[in-house]
């Protein structure tokens, strides 16, 4: 097989396709991390869910390649839709072979359903398309049914082991810090979070929220420019310099008091506590919140609606589902924040508010003997200053 240097991004005419750097992962997550513009994405995803093509096509790839199928037809996920609107190559179902078949850092060429090493096939696929897409998501609202009722099942089986964490709040660790009273914003990593804490900046200037981060979200609230007072999470997927930004963390651990992710916190000289919970760290972040008494929970990212509890293709979202009837009113999306909310103090009303208090100085030194004082002073000084510019050009 000749593998022979070839260019990033779109191929010539002579080689049609998109050509890039293969970057292989079987968890999508981890691939975004080091995926760069022009990357070509090859992953093992069934079912595609919003998140992961987002990230996707934050990253800028060139194509997907998935070994998997990113439609199964259990429900209509979102990914392959985003994906194919952002105009991504998407190649589907060319088996679990191109992982052996293609090696990381090596230049590929994607053609319609075919994937080139050189002049080589290594994987062949189906070329999604934005009718074939379409044609997907119509058969699987069609098969919706049952995923519901695996939903509910699932609800039921985790409302049955987790009932006293629910119910009663038994196993959420004490934390320092203080909670009591106040709103907390719980930030995810997920659906339009940068917008949404974009829309939430008055809001947190003025109500200065307990600001927690779950994963990843803590690194969102950096890039916002936040300094976040608590990290909840499994730790896969937060890094290293904010678990040592001085936040509270928290380590979302199995429900036998397994924790993966606390040795990799422990060893960068960070204290911890546990929080074992078949629940997901979002949820979990929203249970502690509750149970530690907010007065109010600001969700930015998480999931809202039944279509994306099952895009997320977890069992474990019954956990969300649940989460949400405990909290009740308590709980508020971050886009129903932005849009009911408005600063205490707009801008117009701080100028108007200048301009009124300017004007009354104004009238003030205008009617008193003090400030018709004030004014002889003013003359005589522009008076000196006019004579000044007089003998300095004469």
């Amino acid at each position: 097989m000749r593998i022979g240097p070839l260019r990033r991004g779109r191929a010539s005419e002579t080689e049609p396709g998109v050509i890039g750097t293969a970057r292989l992962d079987r968890r999508t997550k981890n691939l975004t991390k080091r995926l760069r513009p022009g990357d070509i994405a090859v992953i093992d995803h069934v079912d595609v869910d919003r998140v992961s093509a987002d990230s996707l096509v934050a990253c800028k790839v060139a194509a997907v390649v998935n070994a998997a199928q990113s439609t199964s037809g259990r429900y209509p996920n979102l990914g392959p839709g985003i994906l194919v609107e952002a105009g991504i190559p998407l190649v589907d179902g060319v088996g679990k072979e191109v992982f052996t078949a293609l090696k990381e850092g090596v230049q590929v060429r994607v053609e319609g359903d075919t994937v080139y090493a050189g002049d080589a096939v290594v994987a062949k696929g189906v070329e999604q398309t934005a009718e074939t897409v379409a044609e997907a998501m119509t058969e699987a609202r069609a098969g919706l049914s049952a995923q519901l009722e695996a939903f509910a099942a699932n609800t039921m089986e985790y409302m049955k082991r987790e009932r006293a964490l629910l119910l009663d709040g038994v196993g959420v660790p004490d934390v320092a810090t203080q909670i009591e009273g106040r709103h907390v914003l719980v930030v995810v990593r997920g659906y339009d979070y940068k917008e949404d804490l974009q829309a939430l900046r008055p809001y947190i200037r003025d109500y200065r929220p307990v600001l927690v981060g779950v994963d990843g979200g803590a690194d969102a609230l950096i890039e916002a420019g936040y300094q976040p007072d608590m990290i909840i999470g499994d730790m896969d997927s937060v890094s290293d310099d904010v678990l040592r930004c001085g936040a509270e963390v928290v380590v979302h651990a199995y429900a036998d008091g397994r924790a993966p992710g606390l040795q990799r916190v422990l060893d960068l000289g960070v204290e911890a506590i546990t929080f074992p919970a078949s629940a997901t760290s979002e949820d979990i972040a929203m249970l502690l919140a509750d149970e530690k008494g907010a007065s109010l929970i600001v969700a930015v990212g998480t999931h809202a609606t039944l279509i994306e509890f099952l895009d997320k293709g977890r069992g474990g979202m019954a956990s969300t589902f649940l989460t949400r009837l405990r909290l009740g009113g308590k709980l508020v999306d971050a886009k129903g924040v932005s849009r009911l909310y408005r600063s205490r103090i707009s801008t117009l009303a701080l100028v108007l508010l200048v301009l009124a208090a300017l004007a009354s100085i104004t009238a003030a030194l205008a009617v008193s003997t003090a400030g018709h004082i004030y004014f002889d002073l003013l003359v005589d000084q522009w008076d000196s200053f006019v004579f000044w510019l007089e003998n300095l050009f004469t």
